[in-house]
Parts: structure tokens; sequence; C-alpha cells
């Protein structure tokens, strides 16, 4: 298998680390070693619950569970929020079904290679760097929920508002150590091997809040399972 940098995701091929962390949906701890010989896994490494797109990204991710478990492919959701603030979320917010991991250090994320951007005041080197000004330039479009494509900052604004999500000091800890956290899904076989990622990285920042084609990875699911 090929070795990669830190801050370059797995890409497939790339044998995934083994990351245990605490369970958010059950009691103990959740290793990705445990599905080795066992199951194919889609591992989603999204950024903390105080992200309202990442929040829509783990719902979308948690919608596919009960297909992706029937082509037995298993499902886990990992977010950069500590171990009693995301319980206390998903008590009130459940998701039936729902396999996740809290990691507030990021550990999973740096293991699998997705960087975090510093924010500048006018230097950008797409993905470790940004000025404000290009982040600002950024356009996020979530239909149905934001009136019309708008900078990430205004659009997690209003949709922090709307799902009347209000922050907590867990949340404005996380923030300030991990803004910038890119996230990323890798879906890997029965080996622990990569066979499908969709992240943040790539096309300098296009991908930025965008989500995976569901149908693309169902593809790939089915290809893993079989």
């Amino acid at each position: 298998m090929s070795e990669r940098s830190p801050t370059s995701p797995l890409q497939p091929g790339d044998r995934a680390p083994n990351i245990v962390l605490d369970a958010i949906t059950q009691e103990g701890q959740i290793a990705i070693g445990d599905f080795r010989g066992q199951k194919p896994l889609l591992v989603g490494l999204f950024r903390g619950l105080h992200c309202p797109f990442c929040r829509r990204h783990i719902a979308a991710q948690a919608e596919l569970d009960k297909t992706l478990r029937e082509r037995g492919v298993e499902s886990l959701t990992v977010v950069n929020t500590p171990i009693a603030r995301a319980r206390l979320y998903f008590r009130f917010h459940p998701i039936p079904g729902l396999l996740a991991a809290a990691d507030p250090d990021r550990a999973s994320h740096r293991a699998f290679g997705l960087p975090t951007l510093e924010f500048t005041e006018d230097e950008t080197s797409w993905p470790h760097k940004v000025s404000m000004n290009d982040a600002m330039q950024m356009q996020v479009d979530v239909p149905g929920e934001l009136p019309e494509p708008m900078d990430p900052f205004r659009g997690a604004e209003l949709l922090n508002n709307k799902d009347g999500y209000e922050m907590t000091e867990a949340d404005q800890q996380m923030i300030a150590g991990g803004h910038g956290q890119l996230f990323g899904q890798f879906l890997l076989d029965r080996d622990g091997v990569v066979r499908w990622t969709f992240t943040e990285v790539p096309d300098g920042g296009a991908r930025m809040f965008s989500k995976a084609n569901s149908e693309e990875l169902m593809s790939a699911a089915s290809r893993v399972a079989a």
C-alpha cells in the first residue's frame, strides 16, 4: 500500500488506520479495526456538531445507513465534538440506527490525512491556508433552507438560527481549535483498505460544504460488498 503524508487524504488502495474512539450512541468504544475481516465500513469524518453543514451531511449519510447495512456495509459517523455534548445532542435529535463516535481532538481526521484550514489575513495556499477575503467569496447553496447562495459564515449563522442550535462552551472550544477542519468520507473494504473517497480537499475549495453523490457512493458500496 502507498504511504501518504498526514496532510494528504488517503486514496483508494491505501490502508486505513485503526482509530479507537468513544462511542456516542452506545456504551464503550468503537475501533475501526473491529470491522476488519468482518464488514466493509463507510467512515464519515465530520466537523463538530456546531457546524450546520456537517449536521446535514451526517443526516444525509444516515439516510443511506439502512440500505448500506442491507448490502452488508456498516456506517460510522465521527464528529469532533466532546462526548458529553455529542450524547446530549443526539439524545434530543436521535437518528435511529446511527453508529457514531466522538473525536474532539480530531485524531481520526489527521490519521486519514484531512487538513485543517488556517484562516489568514491575505494568504491562500489551498488546502492549508485560506485568506478571509477568499473564504468570504465562497458560495454555499442549501436549496429550500437558504434564500440564496451566500458566504459560508452568513449561511452557517442562518442555518443555526433555523435549527435553533445554541452554541455551548464545548462548541466554542471546538470552533477555536478546528474551525477550518475539512471533512471526508472513506469507504473501506473488509481488509480495511480504502476503495472510495469524498472529501472537501480537491478542486481548490470548490467542494467545500458540498456532499457526495449518493448514487456514486452506493455503487461503490455494492462493489466492496460483493
